[in-house]
């Protein structure tokens, strides 16, 4: 005959019991998309971390052409919110240089800097050449790889993108569910309805400073073998991985159709 356990023991037993179910749901981010339905960035930004709505949050920046403004618009809320950068080793020495002085021009307090495994690099990308042939891996070791690590630490990440970057992008909603994995962590995209004009008058209006390699030419930049100059007219990250059946690094997923 099976022995009954207690109440006390079964109690215990659920104590015990993992939750491994998603931090967040399809529900829950239309759930927030509706909530701030009519409210500025900055009121959506103020509501969500003070609020503590998206739980442990940060934001992922390239340092790139025009992540000044999402940087601005949360250093307004909380200067110590988590800034996770790549240093995939492929930089261009300028966007180094661009990252250290709006870190301190914000007065940003906690950069974290994410870098390749080294046994990965010398296992699959010795060389250094990985990009020439095979773009993909090279963005799964030195961006994919280190940022998911990072993020499992968080409930949510906070990105640049916007609607009139590239087709992929343009039906993106504020709030949605990242489906890197199965962690149901948030995906906040603050400026995915910001134009071209909305970022150039901001940037205007607060007097950031502008990458150095916009002037010359790169509208989108990213790792320097694999950034090059776009034309006047084209899509602004057209000049990323020129030349290859690739429009993402691996972090945000194209083509996917948010549930509304």
């Amino acid at each position: 005959m099976t022995k009954q356990e207690s109440p006390a023991a079964m109690e215990e037993r659920k104590i015990d019991t993992l939750d491994v179910s998603p931090r967040f749901t399809e529900h829950d981010a239309v759930r927030l998309n509706r909530m701030f339905r009519g409210s500025s960035t900055q009121e959506m930004l103020k509501g969500v971390i003070e609020g503590s709505l998206a739980g442990d949050v940060a934001t992922v920046s390239s340092f790139g052409a025009e992540s000044v403004v999402l940087l601005h618009l949360l250093a307004e809320v909380d200067r110590n919110i988590p800034v996770l950068f790549l240093e995939t080793g492929k930089h261009f020495a300028e966007t180094i240089e661009y990252r250290d002085a709006v870190v301190e021009r914000l007065g940003l307090t906690n950069l974290q800097v994410l870098t390749p495994d080294e046994a990965d690099l010398a296992k699959k990308d010795e060389t250094g050449l990985r990009w020439s042939y095979d773009p993909d891996g090279c963005c799964e070791i030195r961006k994919v790889k280190p940022l998911e690590k990072a993020l499992a630490n968080f409930d949510a990440s906070v990105t640049g993108r916007k609607s009139f970057q590239s087709a992929t992008r343009a039906n993106l909603p504020r709030f949605e569910v990242d489906t890197s994995d199965a962690a149901g962590r948030l995906k906040i995209n603050p400026l995915i309805d910001w134009s071209a004009e909305d970022i150039a008058a901001y940037l205007e209006e607060h007097n950031l400073p502008r990458h150095p390699l916009v002037a010359r030419g790169f509208p989108s930049i990213g790792c320097e073998p694999c950034t090059h100059k776009v034309a006047p007219g084209e899509d602004p990250r057209s000049g990323r991985w020129k030349g290859w059946d690739k429009t993402e690094c691996g972090i945000h997923k194209p083509g996917e159709e948010p549930f509304l």
